[in-house]
C-alpha cells in the first residue's frame, strides 16, 4: 500500500517502541487538562518514577509538554503534564496511528498473542467508529452494513472500493452478500504502512477486527471477514461473506 503522506519520524517510533510509554501518551490524549505524575501513575498502573522517565523521553520528542501549576497559596508548585496537539492529526486518525503504535510495540514488549490481542483491540475500535457514526438502533441488511463498513474504511484512510469482481455479481443480480460470493472491498492506501510491513500480522488484526467489530455494531447478518495482505505493494483485500456455519473466522 502506498506510504501515508505524514509518516511518523524515526524519533517518535523509538520513543512509541514501549507499551507503557505510550500509554502514558495515550493517558494524557484522553485527558482535557493537565495531570500530575501522580494521577497519571494511578491511571497506567506505573510507578512515579517509570512514569517520570517516560514523559521526559515523550517530551523530547515534542508529544507531551509541562506547565507549572499556578498556586494562590504556600506551597512548592506541581509540574503537570499535557499531550501536544498534532496539527491535522487530531481525531480518530491519530488516535487509531497510536492504537497501531500500541499493538505493533507489544510484539516487541514479549505480548503471548498479539494478533488475538490486535483482533480484540481493533473491534473495539469499529464498534466505537460504528457509534460514532451515529448508526441506527435498527440492524442493518448485508448491503447497506458493507456500505457504511466502506464508507467507515475511508474515514480511517484506506481509500477502499468495492472490487470490480463483486459490483460485476451485483450488476448480474447476484450479490455478494446476498448469493454466497464473498464481497470484496480493496484497500489501496493504508496509514500504517511502515508499521504493516514489519508487523502485518499485527496491524492486520487490527483491521480485521475493526471491520468485525463495525458490523457487529450494526446488527448486521453473521459474516466471515478475512483479510489479504498485500497482494500487490500497494493494495490489500477485505473480504466480506455471510456465514454459512458458526466456526472459525466468524464474526458471530
Amino acid at each position: 500500500m502506498s506510504m501515508p503522506p505524514e509518516p511518523i519520524d524515526s524519533r517518535t517510533h523509538r520513543v512509541l517502541a514501549g507499551v507503557s510509554r505510550v500509554a502514558v501518551l495515550q493517558a494524557l490524549r484522553l485527558n482535557a487538562g493537565l495531570l500530575d505524575v501522580q494521577t497519571i501513575a494511578e491511571q497506567v498502573g506505573l510507578h512515579t518514577n517509570t512514569v517520570r522517565t517516560h514523559l521526559d523521553q515523550l517530551i523530547e520528542a515534542g508529544l507531551v509538554e509541562s506547565a507549572v501549576q499556578e498556586r494562590t497559596t504556600p506551597g512548592r508548585p506541581r509540574l503537570l503534564f499535557r499531550a501536544t496537539p498534532t496539527p491535522g492529526r487530531d481525531g480518530p486518525e491519530d488516535s487509531y496511528k497510536v492504537l497501531a503504535e500500541i499493538l505493533a510495540s507489544g510484539i516487541r514488549d514479549g505480548e503471548p498473542a498479539p494478533g488475538a490481542v490486535a483482533a480484540q483491540a481493533g473491534r473495539r475500535w469499529g464498534q466505537r467508529l460504528a457509534q460514532q457514526g451515529g448508526e441506527s438502533a435498527e440492524p442493518l441488511d448485508s448491503g447497506r452494513a458493507v456500505d457504511r463498513v466502506v464508507a467507515l474504511l475511508d474515514e480511517v484512510g484506506f481509500a477502499p472500493r468495492v472490487s470490480n469482481a463483486t459490483a460485476a455479481r451485483t450488476l448480474s443480480g447476484a450479490t455478494g452478500n446476498a448469493a454466497g460470493n464473498a464481497t470484496v472491498i480493496e484497500l489501496h492506501q493504508c496509514p500504517f504502512y511502515d508499521i504493516a510491513r514489519e508487523h502485518t500480522d499485527v496491524v492486520c488484526a487490527v483491521h480485521l477486527g475493526l471491520i468485525q467489530g463495525a458490523l457487529d455494531q450494526m446488527q448486521a447478518p453473521p459474516s466471515t471477514v478475512r483479510i489479504e495482505p498485500f497482494v500487490r505493494p500497494d493494495l490489500c483485500l477485505a473480504h466480506i461473506a455471510p456465514a454459512v456455519i458458526h466456526g472459525a473466522g466468524a464474526r458471530r
